[in-house]
């Protein structure tokens, strides 16, 4: 059924899920997917997300979609791979600046490190910080993520040309099947949910779950001061080299 979905990169853990999800999904619509090379992040990319263990899964954050570059979409969510250095001498790196999404995370990050005062958080501010004892690229920051059970999805898994709600719809049953399965065996897990994502995967995770985070996308400034985010971020330090799993 998936004959060229890369599943190599899947933790064993994931096998029973993601049999499950996919057995959900339009036998028709996997089939156009698999023999077509015209989509994001591609078919040896789609299940990256799946290499953390399941048993190590303590938050799920939520993105949208696929980035629409094949150089930024490897199969993270918010994770571009285009970007390499996070900082440079007057501040965030260029590549980050441009990066909006990014760039505020990054912020939001320094003003929970106690780093970076949110009533100033100007890209001179920021090359004044020592940053010494933190990542300096972005795959480590990532991977910062990963070592805390940051489980990156996409809503929807797979960025086509035409309309992005055709392949939202295919996905849902597959995302509704995965969270059903993760929720079985992780129950204590925390979903992260941002800006308009929440609307679509809020009625996937059962009411009586507590452990949610609600909070603007990170593409709108007032993230980066967000309280809650904040007071949710403090204590990961997900800025610091050899950051230990929590």
């Amino acid at each position: 059924m998936t004959r060229h979905l890369n599943l190599d990169v899947v933790h064993p853990s994931w096998k029973e899920c993601l049999q499950r999800g996919l057995a959900k999904i339009d036998p028709d619509y996997l089939k156009k997917l698999d023999h077509s090379a015209d989509w994001l992040p591609g078919h040896e990319k789609i299940f990256n997300a799946f290499s953390l263990p399941l048993d190590k899964v303590n938050h799920v954050l939520f993105g949208e979609s696929p980035y629409p570059r094949r150089e930024s979409a490897n199969g993270y969510a918010f994770w571009d791979a285009s970007v390499k250095e996070l900082w440079s001498p007057t501040g965030l790196s260029k590549k980050v600046n441009r990066a909006t999404s990014l760039r505020n995370i990054l912020k939001m990050l320094l003003i929970a490190e106690g780093s970076l005062d949110k009533r100033n958080p100007a890209q001179e501010k920021i090359a004044q910080i020592n940053k010494d004892a933190f990542v300096q690229t972005n795959e480590e920051l990532f991977n910062n993520f990963l070592r805390h059970g940051f489980l990156l999805l996409n809503a929807t898994p797979v960025l086509q040309s035409g309309s992005p709600q055709k392949d939202a719809r295919a996905w849902h049953p597959f995302v509704k099947e995965l969270l059903a399965c993760l929720l079985e065996k992780r129950p204590q897990a925390t979903f992260i949910l941002f800006g308009r994502i929440a609307n679509t995967i809020d009625a996937l995770i059962p009411d009586n779950h507590i452990n949610k985070l609600y909070a603007e996308h990170p593409y709108n400034y007032s993230f980066i001061a967000n309280p809650k985010v904040l007071a949710f971020f403090k204590p990961l330090q997900l800025l610091r080299k050899n950051v230990t799993s929590a």
